[in-house]
């Protein structure tokens, strides 16, 4: 983890969070959440995971499928203990309409983040400058604020919303029990490996 994470001011931050930094619980944000606008920050949502999932823009294509998917999920996250926040450089206005208009985004009931200043996107290092939108990026936060996953794709592959789900409690295992870790494509029930010597070229 460097320094440069722990300033006060975002204006001291040289370089994007990455996993294993801690997430400044005094970043704010504005939200669109249960049919009204409110402030939010990481200081709320500390004490239980975090989904923050970035996508391009409203009103588009493949983001309306990817928040619908994760909207069918969402009860799944709460039960597991984790918040999922979207985030695009839209305004709360622009959400609630999109919000209000779209099939796919109505089922969505968690908050949705607006970034119009760019500040969240330029600090989890997903922002597209020279158009003013994000790439697809996905965060998973732990109830400590420490990043554990991070996923960035280009804005023409949509991410699947049941490999976030696993991969949030691959990193939830690995939190709750410590001196294990989850092996490639690991599901909730499965085996883990406890890393030692006697493992070492028997995998």
């Amino acid at each position: 983890m460097t320094d440069t994470h722990t300033d006060d001011t975002l204006d001291d931050i040289w370089s994007p969070l990455t996993v294993g930094d801690v997430v400044p619980e005094e970043i704010g944000f504005e939200v669109y959440h249960e049919d009204r606008i409110r402030q939010m920050s990481f200081k709320d949502l500390r004490g239980g995971w975090t989904i923050l999932f970035f996508y391009p823009a409203d009103f588009t294509f493949v983001c309306p499928t990817e928040l619908g998917e994760m909207a069918d999920l969402y009860e799944t996250f709460k039960k597991d203990g984790a918040e999922i926040v979207s985030v695009s450089t839209d305004t709360v206005h622009v959400h609630k309409a999109w919000h209000d208009t779209s099939a796919m985004v109505k089922k969505v009931s968690f908050p949705m983040a607006a970034d119009p200043a760019h500040e969240l996107s330029d600090l989890f290092g997903v922002l597209i400058a020279e158009k003013g939108i994000t790439h697809r990026g996905t965060f998973i936060i732990s109830p400590e604020g420490v990043i554990k996953t991070l996923e960035v794709n280009d804005d023409a592959v949509g991410r699947s919303g049941k490999e976030t789900l696993r991969k949030f409690r691959a990193a939830k295992h690995a939190l709750d029990n410590p001196g294990t870790v989850c092996p490639a494509s690991w599901e909730e029930g499965g085996e883990t490996l406890t890393p030692g010597l006697d493992l070492v070229g028997k995998l």
